[in-house]
């Protein structure tokens, strides 16, 4: 069974981001070479491009990659700072939406984020849980949160295990959990935690239970799971998933980016023919794969 239509709640539009990364020691670098090389083979998966191409032909290579794919849109979450990813969906206005990405702690985040709706017209934010040098519930962060309620801007905050081998793993918002009191708090505010959690799956069902504005998303090989220290499918994500917050609650991603892969389709079969196998109506397929990310970016259906 597959759904309808198709909405890609998640990926990354291929730019720079300018984000300056850790120095690895050589060892951890090789290790982390070769688990990508395996991963890589494990999905059947090209290479990357070695060499970057320019913003705007990689804004075409990304519409074919939409209209090829019988797609309705994605929506970046991350392309190359605010203002580029701007100018990338407002030239492809029928295949993208954009997120705008920025430090919610810094001292004018507040004011990038209204310039980021207003004037940029991008449709929610992105951020990471294990970057986030104040607690979600630090007074210094109402006004950001207020003006997300204010707005019913949908949120999606990674958490969980970042960077691959030599990232990070350790960290006081590395949990879901820790985004209870907000979530509970700011409950016009749709927050979105992508990867079934990334190693924190139970901590995400807790959120979810707790709070009815925490939605799932698929996104990703959720290589976490042979991390676990019991066995775990991504069929058992979805079975815990659906008992726990139903089909309305959960939002298809790829978290595709890069060339020459393109559009993960292999991620989408994979999720569809677990879907499929737990008896997922036609009805609960199309709220997954499309009707509830559209009901949050607030889309004509």
């Amino acid at each position: 069974m597959k759904p309808d239509r198709i909405l890609d709640f998640h990926s990354h539009f291929p730019a720079k981001t300018g984000i300056a990364r850790r120095e690895l020691h050589p060892l951890v670098k090789a290790y982390a070479r070769d688990l990508k090389e395996q991963w890589r083979t494990v999905f059947d998966f090209p290479e990357p491009e070695r060499k970057m191409r320019g913003i705007q032909a990689q804004g075409e290579r990304w519409a074919a990659e939409v209209q090829n794919n019988h797609l309705e849109k994605v929506v970046f979450m991350t392309g190359g700072g605010n203002k580029v990813l701007s100018e990338v969906v407002r030239k492809h206005p029928q295949e993208f939406l954009g997120f705008a990405h920025h430090d919610l702690c810094a001292p004018n985040a507040v004011e990038e984020m209204q310039y980021a709706l207003d004037e940029l017209g991008l449709s929610g934010y992105k951020w990471f849980g294990p970057m986030t040098t104040l607690p979600f519930e630090s007074p210094e962060l109402k006004p950001f949160w207020r003006l997300l309620a204010d707005r019913k801007v949908p949120v999606l905050i990674h958490f969980g295990v970042l960077g691959g081998p030599g990232g990070i793993i350790r960290h006081p918002r590395i949990s879901p959990i820790t985004l209870a009191e907000v979530a509970q708090e700011y409950t016009d505010i749709p927050f979105v935690i992508p990867h079934f959690g990334a190693g924190y799956f139970q901590d995400l069902l807790h959120l979810a239970w707790s709070s009815p504005n925490v939605y799932i998303d698929t996104s990703g090989s959720n290589d976490w799971i042979r991390w676990m220290p019991h066995p775990l499918s991504l069929k058992d994500l979805f079975a815990r998933a659906l008992d726990t917050v139903g089909s309305k609650r959960i939002i298809f991603g790829t978290d595709s980016s890069w060339f020459p892969r393109g559009w993960a389709k292999k991620y989408f079969d994979l999720q569809t023919q677990v879907c499929t196998e737990l008896g997922v109506s036609q009805e609960e397929m199309n709220a997954i794969f499309y009707h509830n990310a559209v009901t949050l970016l607030g889309l004509e259906p």
